[in-house]
């Protein structure tokens, strides 16, 4: 990568995004982060000055002018755009028969129908010089696997992954890579209100081989060697930053010797 690369991070003043626009920075990429409250991204733009270059642009992604707002700034701010990092999300959850039309609404707008005009709108500006560049997904373990109480939010983890791979097919001759990323639960302010709650620690790390849990660098490292030349025969994959736990049948061992109620 080099300095004039520039990347487009979504929800990039949350722990996941501000992780990545951060790994970016220290490729020499140049970053627009979005996001829908102007002072977190402009106290992270104070907080990046003289470490990277970083600029943001308030925007509603699920709005009808949002993704077009953010692409035209992007261009007026850079001048090109190479990577789409499709980070933000709703992690609004619950069981289908309890999902309200709201609810419905509000996930498949963020998490689906927003990277989908994203990246509507970025495809144009993006592989003009033959350089090609890369669109990524931050999906979920959720969108791999049947989890109770996933609802709305496993169904567009799900459906990002078909629109990736739609996009590796339709782009990939034109330099542009499409890959998935699917983490387990990060510990970020969208989820360390129940982190220490006892159902949820046991059902997320009594099934994971590692003793540790996931930071958002481990997904921030994965991004940036996605969109990089040591990725460059990598399109149209998802790939699981999650200690095991999609493709174990791990048991901690706490775990099997418990007595079942």
């Amino acid at each position: 990568m080099n300095a004039r690369k520039v990347a487009i991070v979504t929800g990039a003043a949350g722990g996941i995004g501000e992780a990545i626009a951060r790994r970016f920075g220290e490729e020499g990429v140049a970053v627009l982060g979005t996001g829908r409250t102007e002072a977190a991204l402009a106290d992270l733009k104070a907080r990046l000055e003289g470490e990277m270059e970083f600029d943001y642009a308030v925007a509603d992604l699920a709005a009808d002018a949002g993704p077009a707002a953010v692409v035209a700034r992007a261009m007026e701010r850079f001048g090109r755009i190479d990577f789409v990092v499709n980070n933000a999300g709703s992690f609004n959850i619950g069981p289908v028969d309890a999902t309200t039309d709201a609810m419905l609404d509000e996930v498949l707008g963020i998490s689906l129908r927003a990277p989908f005009r994203l990246c509507r709108e970025a495809l144009a500006h993006m592989g003009a010089d033959g350089t090609g560049g890369a669109v990524i997904f931050i999906g979920s373990t959720w969108g791999l696997y049947g989890t109770c109480g996933g609802g709305a939010y496993s169904a567009v983890k799900a459906g990002q992954i078909g629109l990736m791979q739609t996009m590796a097919a339709e782009y990939g001759p034109r330099g542009i890579r499409s890959n998935y990323v699917a983490p387990t639960v990060v510990k970020t302010g969208m989820t360390q209100g129940f982190w220490e709650a006892d159902a949820f620690r046991r059902i997320n790390h009594e099934f994971t081989p590692l003793t540790r849990d996931c930071t958002a660098q481990d997904i921030a490292e994965m991004v940036v060697f996605l969109c990089s030349d040591r990725a460059g025969f990598v399109n149209g994959q998802t790939i699981a930053v999650d200690g095991g736990i999609s493709s174990t049948r791990y048991l901690a061992p706490e775990a099997l010797g418990a007595t079942r109620l």
